[in-house]
């Protein structure tokens, strides 16, 4: 299990020529507008082409000299030794002594034979594995399963949480125009009561097949939700006149067809009542936040088809194949990551906002709140020692032009420097217009003009000449020097949302190097996970357990007590 200690950033020639960068910047005073002003080729110099995404990071806060310097830091953190340890399958998780092969769940049947890791030729496995979801997609979508009652499945409900929701809910809404078969998809996540109750309801019984996605099929919230989703199930159909109350065959028989699994424990699935041949299994060197690509995706193969999930793989390998074999200095994946690194540490700044124009990829900023900040959000080394330096960022977001007419006002005047990344497409599936005006080209008006905004910003003197008022001019003014990313797809495509995936988890990838983090475990949910465990029978009958606890949650729990009324 041993690995190389990580390279101390902060102690390297390279971080100290950063520094010096960054010292000499703010000493001479930052500014885009000037920085434009006197270099014509800037945004030349800036911009970037991946697959089939173009990027600008000319409205960030560096100039084009920068990014050598980047290139060296991340040169003398061994960035490339750990990505050829990460793509060949090293046990780079150094906690849990695993490899961290995500990249094999995409590469083609080409590689078969290639990649053998452990004794495992993963991407053979990988191809077996999705043969059968595919073959069992093709199944759902031609009609060919059904339910108990031999009607076509019409909704795939979704069970699982954490990797095994946020990605595949983030793909669904993300693909929604490319739902062709019928079928459409609800996710189901909390344990929270409510979530099943709204999720469930209107549902025909008969028409609804769900998926338990646990790879160990013992992961609390998922499966009290399918227990909880099993007695829905067999309680309408009861009602329905669809299956008898008493005849226990019968019973078996539409657990079997309305539920399958995502799972490699099959001793769990079958007591639970679904057929082992129904369970699609992935591997320990696949994280669950890293998961959406492999059998966690059964359901997006189920709604948009077998053939449209061999080209969201095709936009990941894309990019891994980009960022592996793209020099530093050109490689738009490790500069984005080293930008984030630049704010994080040399500017200070907690947090990163992700706004997408497209309201598709709403749920994209969530995603990523768990890609990025349960992989980099950590205060030791990926050997036991304590960083160097600040770590992990907060993301967040929320869609244009939603998040303008609500948080935009702190990005733009506020007194936190807040990095945006900015992503828009060039066609939309729903063109539209209203009058002659074309409704998206009005839409990426917005995207184009937020950016400029925050980068050039408002002068007094510009304020004025509009005939403002002096006494409110100062509140008129904007800054500027607010850096942001855009990026610009063709369109969002299966492919594309491939590529945004394959992206971040690779920008994170980039940052967990730097900071010398395991960016591949996830110890921090675990100590809520087991006192949950120890509290809950306090909560409701247990006073031995109560009287265990601190005095705040004994002062909680007493209020619960005293005003429950179900």
């Amino acid at each position: 299990m041993a690995i190389n200690p990580p390279v101390d950033a902060t102690k390297t020639p390279e971080w100290a020529a950063l520094q010096k960068h960054y010292d000499e910047l703010q000493s001479e005073g930052i500014s885009l507008k000037q920085w434009f002003d006197e270099d014509a080729s800037r945004v030349d110099k800036l911009s970037f082409d991946a697959g089939d995404l173009h990027f600008d990071l000319s409205k960030n806060l560096i100039k084009p000299e920068t990014l050598q310097l980047f290139a060296n830091l991340a040169k003398a953190v061994k960035l490339d030794e750990r990505t050829k340890a990460m793509y060949s399958g090293v046990h780079i998780n150094n906690t849990e002594d695993r490899a961290v092969l995500h990249t094999a769940l995409r590469r083609p049947v080409e590689d078969e034979g290639k990649f053998i890791v452990d004794g495992q030729d993963t991407v053979k496995d990988v191809r077996e594995t999705l043969s059968r979801i595919y073959a069992f997609a093709e199944d759902v979508r031609s009609g060919k399963w059904t339910g108990i009652t031999g009607r076509k499945i019409e909704t795939v409900v979704n069970i699982g949480i954490g990797g095994s929701d946020l990605g595949p809910v983030m793909v669904y809404e993300a693909l929604k125009p490319y739902a062709d078969a019928g079928i459409s998809a609800r996710y189901i996540s909390n344990i929270d009561p409510n979530d099943l109750a709204e999720k469930t309801k209107g549902l025909d019984p008969e028409t609804t097949l769900f998926i338990i996605v646990s790879k160990t099929f013992t992961t609390l919230e998922t499966l009290t939700n399918a227990r909880e989703a099993r007695t829905w199930l067999l309680e309408e159909l009861k009602a329905a006149g669809a299956i008898s109350g008493n005849d226990e065959a019968q019973t078996a028989e539409a657990i079997k067809k309305h539920f399958v699994a995502v799972s490699t424990n099959l001793e769990k699935v079958a007591e639970f009542g679904i057929d082992p041949n129904n369970a699609f299994g992935f591997w320990n060197w696949v994280g669950g936040r890293y998961s959406v690509d492999s059998a966690v995706g059964t359901s997006l193969a189920v709604v948009f088809g077998p053939a449209r999930f061999e080209e969201f793989l095709h936009g990941f390998h894309e990019i891994d194949e980009y960022f592996a074999n793209t020099p530093f200095e050109k490689n738009v994946v490790v500069l984005m990551g080293m930008l984030n690194v630049w704010y994080r540490n040399f500017f200070k700044v907690a947090s990163h906002a992700v706004l997408p124009y497209d309201q598709y990829l709403h749920r994209f900023p969530a995603y990523l709140q768990q890609l990025t900040m349960e992989s980099n959000g950590k205060s030791v080394r990926w050997d036991g020692t304590p960083v160097t330096s600040e770590t992990g960022e907060i993301f967040w977001g929320e869609p244009g032009t939603n998040g303008q007419h609500a948080f935009y006002q702190l990005i733009h005047q506020g007194t936190q420097l807040i990095p945006a990344d900015f992503i828009a497409f060039v066609n939309t599936p729903n063109p539209t217009k209203d009058g002659d005006q074309d409704v998206h080209e009005l839409f990426l008006g917005n995207y184009f003009a937020q950016t400029k905004a925050l980068a050039f910003g408002k002068t007094a003197d510009e304020v004025r000449a509009e005939g403002t008022p002096e006494e409110i001019v100062p509140a008129r003014v904007f800054t500027g020097n607010r850096p942001t990313t855009s990026i610009f797809g063709v369109a969002l495509t299966p492919f594309a949302v491939g590529e945004l995936i394959a992206l971040y988890e690779h920008i994170t990838f980039v940052e967990g190097t730097v900071w010398g983090l395991d960016s591949y475990d996830q110890w921090g949910v675990e100590l809520g996970k087991q006192l949950a465990k120890q509290i809950t029978p306090a909560i409701s009958q247990d006073d031995d357990a109560l009287a265990a606890q601190d005095a705040s949650t004994q002062s909680l729990i007493k209020f619960y007590r005293a005003n429950r009324e179900f």
